[in-house]
């Protein structure tokens, strides 16, 4: 018998109907995934995401690159530590406004983009599924989340 029976389905507490599990395991398992493709390049996971938010936009103040990755700067400052040890990044002052911090890519950054353009298509491969069907999942997603922040809002 699977574990899912008819009476799992009505009751709503039942684990596999919360999305909040679906939501964790899923997050999880697609992080493990990218793990071994991102260690020989030196990054975590939420380094990855800093570098794909600067590869796309730089240079970005902290706080921009805060909103971009919905991080606060307290969890995003040890991450741009670390990319600066390692040599991908540097802050400096923002020339526009000198109070501000600019994260900008190093020569090494902008190299260890030549690696990574190889992972999403590796990702896909791995997960064994369809663009389209990973792109529609992606929209969903992305409506979960904005759906999420109006609730706190509230």
């Amino acid at each position: 018998m699977s574990p899912t029976t008819r009476s799992d389905v009505q009751n709503p507490l039942a684990l596999e109907e919360q999305v909040c599990f679906a939501l964790s395991v899923a997050s999880r398992g697609v992080v493990a995934v990218y793990r071994p493709l991102l260690e020989p390049m030196g990054l975590t996971h939420p380094q990855y995401l800093v570098m794909l938010a600067l590869w796309q936009h730089q240079p970005l103040s902290v706080k921009e690159l805060s909103r971009l990755l919905q991080l606060d700067p307290g969890t995003l400052s040890p991450l741009l530590k670390r990319l600066e040890s390692s040599g991908f990044i540097r802050r400096e002052r923002d020339k526009s406004d000198e109070r501000s911090l600019a994260i900008v890519l190093t020569t090494k950054g902008v190299e260890l983009r030549k690696e990574a353009i190889k992972i999403p298509g590796t990702i896909i491969e791995k997960l064994g599924m369809e663009l389209k069907e990973l792109r529609s999942l992606h929209k969903v997603l992305t409506r979960v989340i904005d759906q999420a922040q109006l609730a706190l809002e509230v």
